[in-house]
């Protein structure tokens, strides 16, 4: 049911309308999951890469993403407009109305599993689907019942290279695929626990249970931090062991490893908002790099 709040709408030109809705998907966490489905799917093709089932991969991974992204904003609608941080999001700025909100994103997740079951296989619509219900399911509404959601929302932000390689090979039983799921599982975890940090207060005035929220000294925080810092290495030299990549990616893998726990220690040994900043934009700077590395690795060595 609609809120009275939402009839309050200005009226706005087609091109702010559109704006609106695509910023509704989250575009940059979407393109974050389209490029880490897309060394899912790399890496599992193997020598011979279908460029047609790729294209359909990425379109179909593309619609339930934007929509989880969406149907997230509109579940979180109340507490979004809570904080200073996601206040001017479309639905709490009442830019968007919460049917419309809703009826958009639940068409780009149900048109997005439909379009791969049928032009990718079912495989890849079933990982997909299930990311979007653990994302929204579980991790969302735990957010406001525990600091666990941390780790509980870094299964669905791990899973899309998983969808990458089910969408190439049908299947999710080879261990390239979850080593990669275990490469974005350990780098998310310290990422967001640096946004948490950062954004404790505004987390906390919108009922939201992030880990710093009662780590007040952040001795949990920092533990947990380094745990999943360092766990990337054993999984970035296993892809090397099951000669899923080579040795430039194992080198650079390792080196940007080093430099994202370089930066995780240092907060650690003093926990200022400065510090975790700087950790947070090491985080931002290792995933890519680590994607780079391994295209680098397949495609010019």
């Amino acid at each position: 049911m609609n809120s009275a709040e939402d009839n309050i709408l200005i009226k706005r030109s087609f091109t702010d309308v559109i704006t609106d809705y695509y910023q509704l998907t989250k575009p940059g966490i979407t393109m974050s999951v389209l490029v880490s489905m897309l060394v899912g799917y790399i890496l599992g093709s193997g020598a011979n890469i279908n460029f047609v089932t790729l294209i359909h991969a990425l379109v179909g991974t593309y619609l339930i993403a934007a929509g989880t992204g969406a149907h997230n904003q509109f579940i979180e609608r109340a507490s979004d407009g809570l904080m200073k941080r996601t206040s001017k999001r479309p639905l709490p700025d009442r830019r968007i109305d919460s049917k419309s909100g809703m009826i958009f994103s639940l068409s780009l997740i149900f048109s997005g599993l439909l379009y791969l079951i049928l032009l990718v296989n079912p495989v890849a619509g079933a990982v997909s689907f299930a990311t979007a219900l653990i994302y929204l399911g579980v991790y969302t509404p735990m957010k406001k019942v525990s600091p666990i959601n941390i780790a509980i929302g870094a299964i669905p932000g791990a899973l899309p290279p998983v969808g990458g390689w089910a969408a190439a090979t049908g299947n999710i039983a080879e261990p390239g695929m979850w080593l990669l799921f275990g490469i974005m599982f350990f780098w998310q975890v310290p990422h967001v626990l640096s946004i948490a940090w950062l954004c404790k207060d505004d987390y906390s005035s919108a009922g939201l249970k992030m880990l710093p929220r009662k780590d007040e000294k952040g001795y949990k925080t920092v533990f947990w931090s380094l745990i999943c810092a360092l766990s990337l290495f054993p999984v970035t030299f296993a892809l090397y062991q099951f000669d899923i990549s080579g040795m430039i990616f194992l080198v650079a893998g390792l080196i940007f490893a080093l430099g994202f726990l370089f930066y995780t220690i240092k907060f650690g040994m003093d926990r200022t908002k400065a510090n975790a900043k700087r950790m947070m934009f090491a985080s931002i700077a290792y995933l890519p790099l680590v994607w780079i590395a391994v295209f680098v690795d397949r495609f010019f060595v």
